[in-house]
């Protein structure tokens, strides 16, 4: 099971970021963890100056703005 980040304030675009994870996680069949990190602190030490941002099982492979759901299917099924 990946464990998937969605790394914002908690705005709007941070939610659909986390709908558009968990659309494309349950359109490959993946099972996935969503968690919200809203620390702004937490944030800033993985090096995310722009959000949302995207950690996938603790490595983040998006910052700033919303992805496209096709980059986000490509990060769920690598690895």
């Amino acid at each position: 099971m990946k464990k998937i980040e969605i790394l914002g304030p908690g705005c709007a675009r941070c939610g659909k970021t986390a709908d558009m994870v968990r659309a494309e996680a349950d359109r490959l069949g993946l099972a996935v963890t969503i968690e919200k990190v809203t620390d702004y602190a937490e944030i800033a030490a993985r090096g995310v100056l722009s959000t949302p941002g995207i950690a996938i099982d603790g490595v983040v492979v998006h910052a700033g703005g919303l992805p496209k759901p096709e980059d986000v299917a490509a990060w769920l099924s690598a690895g």
